[in-house]
């Protein structure tokens, strides 16, 4: 999952274009997105990258679904990370040497360093991500998705149809902001986690310990 993170950061830029609501073929200038989904108070409509200049609607839908893959991977991220350092692990050996999970260190450290985790198990992980990317996390066309980055593909709903517009508006709204909040913290983790050796206070809140 960590390394998952650290994959989608690269991009991270681009993952705070605001969402679409109503289509549009063409566009000029980011005004033309100060209604959209994800454009609220109190900062309405950011991009201050400019990304949505001169940005039609497949170019908004792309910076849309790098927003959103990016959000929900950093809120797994981040649940890690407090799930990992308040001592829950799985259980059983992570190699046929017979080491625990809990033998390998938290956050960066354990994808960086002496103690990381073996080369193999992070061409798994990675390897792991690719299957999810090509199989499961992608939006096939004709499956009745409703939005970009609605990766149900006809077989997941969990209640969703249920729902009148307004609450699935509401739903969405709440989506973004946890990932945006989520991006911001995981980066936040995995720079303070490097800092830590220059001096700076190794000790977080609900995080707790960072070394």
């Amino acid at each position: 999952m960590k390394t998952a993170v650290l994959a989608s950061l690269i991009a991270s830029a681009a993952a705070f274009a605001p969402a679409k609501q109503a289509a549009k073929t063409t566009a000029v200038s980011a005004s033309d997105f100060e209604d959209v989904l994800g454009a609220q108070p109190p900062l309405g409509l950011w991009d201050p990258l400019g990304l949505l200049n001169g940005a039609d609607e497949e170019r908004f839908d792309r910076l849309r679904y790098v927003e959103i893959k990016h959000g929900r991977i950093s809120m797994l991220a981040f649940l890690g990370q407090i799930t990992t350092r308040a001592g829950f692990h799985l259980p059983g050996a992570i190699d046929y040497s017979g080491d625990s999970f809990d033998s390998y260190p938290n956050g960066v450290a354990a994808l960086i360093g002496p103690n990381s985790i073996p080369t193999a198990g992070l061409v798994q992980l990675i390897a792991f991500i690719g299957i999810l990317e090509i199989a499961v996390m992608r939006d096939i066309e004709g499956t009745g998705n409703e939005f970009v980055g609605d990766f149900r593909n006809g077989y997941i709903d969990f209640g969703w149809d249920d729902l009148d517009e307004e609450a699935k508006l509401s739903k969405r709204a709440i989506e973004l902001n946890n990932g945006r909040a989520a991006m911001m913290g995981i980066l936040g983790l995995m720079v303070h986690e490097e800092i830590v050796p220059l001096g700076y206070d190794p000790e977080l809140p609900i995080i707790g310990h960072l070394v």
